[in-house]
């Protein structure tokens, strides 16, 4: 019996939360909903959901904190997470993929997007690359059967998002590859994901396995052309 996806929604508005509980239900999930960031943050820590759906303006804890502060534990670091958001404008959305969100709505939404996404980012997130158990470049160790990252053997706190763009480049160590290009691969047929949404990924995994992310090592930039990782390392 294959148990349903347990997803958590926090949002203070009680229709947003009706209509996303409703059409997420209706699609196979397990819901759960909350109307501020401290309550959230409890019942994540302790009840743990395999997505999280967060509104960015909430009493309390606002989202971005929250975010922010699942990183930061190692129990929740790669719990997927999207963003709601009442503002259009690309500041709030890059704020959000900063502090670690693995994608974002725009309210108003539809919720057929909604859902398409929260299945897409699910998706992306388990699908579980096997080819080496161990891959070590410089002095980063990838387990890809704990999905656990390391340098130096510490451990390094990354999303699932995060894991798999870095998981990527390095099991392709040499290659160049453009925006439109990890689009394709690791967003696929997803039309909704913006090109800069791969920025901020990579300057988020910069400032987690750098030590110097303004003069990267691991993750270099081929002006005018993409992002890889040096093959010599």
């Amino acid at each position: 019996m294959t148990t349903r996806p347990r997803i958590m929604v926090v949002d203070d508005e009680r229709d947003i939360l009706e209509l996303v509980s409703y059409n997420l239900r209706k699609e196979g999930f397990e819901v759960s909903l909350c109307t501020n960031g401290e309550d959230a943050l409890r019942r994540i820590r302790r009840e743990g959901f395999d997505l999280i759906v967060l509104d960015l303006m909430l009493p309390g804890i606002q989202g971005l904190e929250l975010c922010r502060m699942l990183r930061a534990s190692e129990d929740t670091s790669a719990v997927p997470i999207i963003m709601l958001t009442a503002k259009g404008e690309e500041a709030d959305r890059v704020a959000g993929l900063e502090v670690g969100a693995d994608d974002y709505v725009t309210k108003p939404f539809s919720p057929r997007e909604l859902v398409a996404r929260v299945k897409a980012v699910l998706r992306r997130t388990r699908e579980a690359p096997r080819r080496e158990r161990i891959i070590r470049v410089g002095e980063i160790e990838i387990n890809t059967d704990t999905y656990q990252v390391t340098r130096k053997g510490e451990p390094v706190k990354l999303s699932a998002t995060e894991f798999r763009l870095l998981l990527y480049l390095v099991q392709r160590r040499g290659r160049v590859f453009s925006r439109e290009m990890l689009l394709d691969a690791l967003w696929k047929d997803e039309a909704f994901v913006e090109p800069r949404t791969v920025d901020v990924h990579i300057r988020r995994l910069r400032t987690q396995i750098e030590d110097d992310p303004s003069h990267p090592v691991y993750i270099k930039t081929r002006r005018g052309i993409g992002y890889y990782v040096d093959g010599g390392l």
